[in-house]
């Protein structure tokens, strides 16, 4: 079974996708708060991790930056309800190469879809 932790700090959107995920087969963790997120986060516990970016406290992007610290091997999605933040991302991490960035809403199939495409690439 894979685990999937979601950082996300609308609760009904960590709710509904946990859920989803759930039901699909896959050990779903879920956090609204990205420091607390940051703190209990255990290296080797997730497959993948999926962020959003606009966040209080600290945004998707810094959550990661401090979690590939503890986990530089890590597979990581991004979603957002806005534009895609690509190039902002290439800007602040120029080596590494995240390609995962998933709009909002989406479909749980569809989720699903990005999620299985990324822990099956290389």
């Amino acid at each position: 079974m894979k685990k999937i932790m979601i950082v996300d700090d609308e609760y009904d959107i960590t709710e509904s996708i946990k859920n989803g995920l759930t039901r699909k087969g896959f050990e779903v963790t879920a956090y609204n708060d990205p420091v607390k997120a940051l703190d209990e986060y255990v290296p080797g516990s997730h497959d993948l991790l999926l962020l959003d970016i606009r966040m209080p406290k600290m945004n998707g992007f810094e959550l990661y930056r401090e979690i590939i610290k503890k986990n530089d091997s890590i597979k990581i999605c991004f979603f957002t309800a806005f534009e895609v933040y690509y190039d902002e991302f290439r800007k602040m991490f120029p080596d590494l190469h995240v390609k995962c960035f998933i709009r909002k809403p989406i479909t749980i199939s569809d989720l699903i879809s990005h999620i299985n495409g990324e822990l099956n690439e290389k």
